[in-house]
């Protein structure tokens, strides 16, 4: 088997005293959607801000374990260069509102200080929107201001963003709990075009949407990795009775 692109070990997180994390375990396949799923506050979202070193930004937030990309230890590497490698899409569409389509797919260069020249910029945009299937929608107004776009477009605008800078990882933060179920089942298809190129990590609370779409699937139950697997076992037998009430909506 091919050996993981993303491993977790004994990996624990928390502010101040209130632990949220505790001793996961997990590692990802390049190239498959993983689905970690959970009720609210389970620590879902916190796990994938620990794997890009977004939970060191809030005050007294700890960590403990590794986190390892490549065969290097995030928790060792420069977060600006983590972030790079690892993108992110929140829940929330997110484009910076003052920006145009074109300037928000190359914001992360600029942040970074990273110059393109002017062909390359061009190439990159075009790329990365056609990645996000939202070139033929945007490709005449690639100058107007993101915010003129619908909730899906702006959504899928995030994600060509995230693209440009050509991630191993990127990381969904429940990316279509505030649209409606067109732009949701755009979204959907998208994320099982985009896996041949890149490993997702998506959080869901979504059952359904976690059955269409995910290759594996993690179930977190308060703090702790309650179980593990491929998404068809784990959808029609999963081995732990938390899961099964999960899954069967007992508490969610």
């Amino acid at each position: 088997m091919e050996s993981p692109v993303l491993k977790i070990e004994n990996f624990a997180a928390s502010f101040g005293e209130h632990a949220i994390l505790k001793d996961i375990n997990l590692s990802f396949s390049r190239n498959t959607l993983t689905a970690i799923m959970g009720p609210s506050g389970c620590g879902k979202t916190t796990l994938i801000r620990c794997i890009n070193r977004m939970h060191e930004l809030v005050p007294n937030a700890k960590v403990s374990g590794k986190i390892i990309l490549d065969n290097q230890d995030v928790y060792g590497t420069d977060p600006i260069i983590v972030r790079r490698q690892i993108g992110m899409v929140f829940q929330r569409p997110n484009p910076f509102p003052t920006m145009s389509i074109y300037d928000n797919v190359i914001a992360g260069y600029n942040l970074n200080g990273i110059k393109l020249r002017k062909e390359e910029m061009d190439q990159t945009v075009e790329e990365s929107l056609k990645k996000a299937a939202l070139w033929e929608e945007v490709k005449d107004a690639l100058h107007r201001k993101g915010s003129f776009l619908s909730g899906g477009q702006q959504q899928r605008l995030c994600i060509a963003r995230a693209l440009a800078m050509h991630p191993e990882i990127l990381l969904l933060d429940e990316p279509t709990s505030a649209l409606d179920p067109k732009s949701t089942a755009h979204i959907e298809e998208l994320v099982c075009q985009l896996k041949t190129g890149v490993t997702i990590i998506q959080v869901t609370h979504n059952i359904a949407q976690a059955a269409r779409v995910s290759d594996f699937t993690a179930f977190i139950y308060l703090g702790e990795l309650v179980e593990f697997g491929p998404s068809t076992r784990m959808f029609t037998g999963p081995k732990d009775k938390r899961t099964e009430e999960y899954l069967s909506g007992k508490f969610g």
